[in-house]
C-alpha cells in the first residue's frame, strides 16, 4: 500500500503548473489542527462515536454535544459544528479537497502518520522517515519554507511569525534556530523589539496596532494566564493563547508569512473526550472567523492573503480506533486541506479530483508568492495544479 501510494505522489508531482499572470497574493497564511478528522470536518457529530463514549444507561440524546452539534444531515452538521468554515469561507471565498465520498482524497506520504512527522512533511516538502520517526524535542533536520520565505523574500525575523499551542514546534519550524518568531507551548510571547517594528512591513505598524504590541499589561495577563489556566497535557497549551498571541502579532507587525497550528483536537482525541473535540473544532471556527474578518478588513491583506488549512495526519475510521493514529491505524494516512486566495478560483468541495498529498503544501505556498521551491528541494512535492483551474 505504501509502494502505491509513493507511485502515486512520484507521478502527480512531475507537472509544475504556471503560476497565475497578474499575481495579487502578497501574504500566505497557513493554520493546521492537529488530527482533526476527515470525518468530522466532512460530516459533522459521529453518532457512533458518541454514543461509544457514554456509560451504557446514558442517552445520547440527552448529551449537550448531540444538542448542540447534531442534525439530521451530513452538511447540516458540519455546519452547525463549523458554521463559519462551511457557509461563508468554504462557500465565497475557498475550496476544500479531502472527502473520499465526493472522489476527493488528500494523503501524508510519511510512513509514521503521528504529528512531528506530518508538521515535517508539511513545512519540508516531503517525508524523511528514517531521520523523522519520533515526536522527541530534536531540531528539525532540513529548513523550513518558512526559512525560505524569510531568506528569498528578504524579511526580518517578525515577517515570518508562528504560534503553536505544543510546545515541540519550537523545533519544528525552524532548521537553524532564531531565523523566524517562534512562539510555542507555554512560551512567554515578548512582542519583537520597536527597532524590529521599525524595520518591518511599511516601515512602522499602524499606531494603533503598535500601541496594541505595546501593551505590556495585556500581553503579561496572557503570558501569566497560559500558565495558570492548565490544561491536562504538559506539553501542550490552550489554543486560545496561541489564538490571541498570533492576532496580535498579526495587528501589530504585519508578517507577510503567518502560521498558526491548534493542538487540542488531537489532545482530546487522545483522551477520549470526543465532546470536546467537537467544541474545540467549533471554537476553531469562531477563530478562523475572527482571522478572516482581520486579514479582510486589513487594506494590505484584504485580496492579497492566501490561507491554507489542512491537518498533520488522520485517525481511526471507527468507533474502535479513533481515539489513535500511527503507521497500523487504517486512515491516519487520510486528511484534507482547504484553500483560499485570490489567485485561486476554485469554490466548494472538490469532486472527482486527482488525488492530493501533505508533501505539496510548501510548494503550494511559495508557488502562491510567485516563488519555485523546486530549486530549494528538487524533490519536493510540486505546487496544487487544481488550484489554479477555472
Amino acid at each position: 500500500m505504501v509502494v502505491s501510494v509513493l507511485v502515486g505522489v512520484a507521478a502527480f508531482s512531475l507537472a509544475q503548473p504556471a503560476a497565475p499572470a497578474g499575481r495579487r497574493t502578497e501574504n500566505v497564511v497557513l493554520v493546521t489542527l492537529d488530527g482533526a478528522r476527515t470525518q468530522e470536518i466532512f460530516g459533522g457529530l459521529d453518532l457512533d462515536i458518541l454514543r461509544s463514549t457514554l456509560r451504557s444507561d446514558a442517552r445520547v440524546e440527552e448529551t449537550r454535544a448531540y444538542q448542540r452539534y447534531w442534525a439530521p444531515t451530513v452538511e447540516a452538521r458540519r455546519e452547525r459544528l463549523m458554521p463559519f468554515f462551511w457557509s461563508t469561507l468554504m462557500t465565497r471565498h475557498g475550496s476544500i479537497a479531502g472527502n473520499v465520498a465526493r472522489g476527493s482524497s488528500v494523503r501524508v506520504t510519511n510512513r509514521h502518520r503521528f504529528s512531528y512527522p506530518g508538521y515535517a512533511e508539511i513545512l519540508v516538502g516531503e517525508a524523511h522517515d528514517d531521520v523523522i520517526d519520533s515526536n522527541d524535542k530534536r531540531r528539525n533536520p532540513y529548513p523550513t519554507v518558512l526559512e525560505f520565505f524569510r531568506r528569498r523574500l528578504g524579511l526580518d525575523a517578525p515577517q515570518v511569525a508562528a504560534f503553536a499551542s505544543w510546545d515541540t514546534f519550537g523545533w519544528i519550524v525552524e532548521h537553524e534556530t532564531g531565523t523566524i518568531t517562534s512562539n510555542a507551548g507555554f512560551d512567554r510571547y515578548d512582542p519583537p523589539s520597536p527597532a524590529a517594528a521599525a524595520s518591518a512591513r511599511q516601515a512602522l505598524p499602524s499606531p494603533a496596532a503598535a500601541a496594541q504590541a505595546r501593551d505590556d499589561a495585556t500581553i503579561d495577563l496572557l503570558n501569566r494566564l497560559q500558565t495558570e489556566t492548565l490544561t491536562p497535557w504538559d506539553a501542550a497549551r490552550h489554543d486560545a493563547y496561541t489564538f490571541r498571541f498570533a492576532m496580535t502579532h498579526l495587528k501589530a507587525f504585519r508578517p507577510r508569512v503567518l502560521y498558526i497550528a491548534f493542538d487540542e483536537t488531537d489532545d482530546w482525541a487522545h483522551d477520549g473526550r470526543y465532546d470536546r473535540v467537537l467544541d474545540s473544532l467549533h471554537g476553531i471556527d469562531d477563530h478562523l472567523r475572527e482571522l478572516w474578518t482581520a486579514l479582510e478588513g486589513d487594506a494590505g491583506y484584504r485580496d492579497r492573503t492566501a490561507l491554507v488549512i489542512t491537518a498533520d495526519h488522520g485517525r481511526g475510521n471507527t468507533a474502535a480506533d479513533w481515539r489513535d493514529h500511527g503507521s497500523r491505524i487504517a486512515g491516519a494516512e487520510q486528511i484534507w486541506m482547504a484553500f483560499a486566495g485570490p489567485d485561486w478560483p476554485v469554490r466548494g468541495e472538490w469532486r472527482d479530483s486527482e488525488p492530493i498529498y501533505q508533501n505539496q503544501v510548501a510548494a503550494t505556498l511559495a508557488q502562491a508568492l510567485g516563488l519555485d521551491y523546486a530549486g530549494e528541494r528538487p524533490n519536493a512535492g510540486r505546487p496544487i495544479a487544481k488550484l489554479l483551474s477555472r
